[in-house]
């Protein structure tokens, strides 16, 4: 395995500890979001004499990360392909490409991942009582888009149902006041309650396809994705908000389990990429232009053809193309 060097993020919601320690690292009092590792050009790696890796391997169809959050991210969506080269053609989206999510826990890892089934959502929502009934009923008219969107449009009052949560002992609840508390009036708080609550265990995996609504918690993971940033946000941030966008790439569908279970291998879905898990000791025979992080804290390449020797006690990831 070649050596490789990342590109770190030093974003506001990222922990001071997890990656630096990783990467044998002292902390510096900053936020260490995310490690980049790949060839897309707002976090390229290089090779350890300064050289891009994109000279040797051209450019890549995924980005692997190293994700670190102590605080919540942002509500957000990615589009899909013909969404995306549709945007970066009219100058909304910074890439052409589809943005498709895998993430695998590292630690405990907390999150809102899709739109959660609507019966469960109705309970839930039964549960706040007559604050939330405005919101169950737009649900039992519309459906989860017609109520997002009349969330977000300002047709369902939020003030209600934030404080009808403030009474009912459930995690997607508590989550209600503390993002309250933080993002005030912002209709994004509101619309968790339509969202699947997730809690990984280290292993577990969550897949994030165009249009899924989610927002990560808190935790420490491995993600890979296609080799795009392309994001919406609908709140829970500071940033610029597009909820005109936002509602256009939703996809509502609800998701019956969000939660993935611990494998060797996990597959970005409808795509040949995949991220392979190997627990020493493991030898693994790279079949692609692979990326690899691992436990103790490397970062290489693979060229095709090229072995990696997991040592025991160390798990590797390896992003991959499979074969056609």
């Amino acid at each position: 395995m070649q050596a490789i060097v990342g590109v770190v993020q030093h974003y506001a919601w990222g922990d001071h500890d997890v990656i630096p320690r990783l990467l044998g690292r002292s902390p510096d009092g900053r936020p260490w979001a995310e490690l980049w590792l790949g060839t897309h050009p707002s976090g390229p790696s290089a090779l350890p004499d300064g050289r891009p890796l994109a000279d040797v391997t051209g450019p890549l169809p995924y980005l692997l990360k190293v994700l670190s959050a102590a605080e919540p991210l942002s509500l957000q969506a990615h589009p899909s392909a013909t969404q995306a080269q549709a945007g970066f053609a009219a100058g909304r989206y910074p890439d052409p490409e589809p943005k498709p999510e895998l993430l695998v826990a590292l630690t405990p890892f907390e999150a809102f991942c899709g739109v959660r089934p609507v019966d469960d959502t109705l309970a839930l929502l039964d549960e706040l009582g007559a604050g939330a009934a405005e919101l169950g009923a737009a649900i039992r008219h519309d459906g989860p888009a017609g109520a997002l969107e009349a969330l977000y449009r300002g047709r369902v009052a939020v003030a209600p149902v934030i404080e009808a949560a403030a009474s009912v002992d459930r995690a997607a609840a508590r989550w209600v006041g503390r993002l309250a508390a933080r993002y005030p009036g912002d209709p994004s708080v509101v619309a968790t309650l339509l969202l699947s609550h997730v809690q990984l265990a280290p292993g577990e995996a969550m897949f994030l396809g165009p249009g899924n609504l989610h927002a990560y918690l808190g935790g420490a993971g491995i993600e890979l994705m296609g080799a795009s940033d392309n994001v919406v946000r609908g709140g829970l941030t500071d940033k610029p908000v597009d909820v005109d966008d936002l509602l256009t790439v939703l996809d509502a569908t609800p998701l019956a389990d969000p939660v993935r279970p611990a494998v060797d291998e996990y597959a970005l879905d409808n795509t040949p990429i995949r991220l392979l898990r190997l627990v020493g000791p493991a030898r693994h025979v790279s079949a692609a232009h692979e990326l690899v992080v691992t436990s103790a804290g490397d970062t290489g390449y693979l060229a095709p053809g090229h072995a990696l020797d997991v040592a025991a006690g160390v798990t590797a990831y390896v992003a991959t193309t499979a074969a056609d």
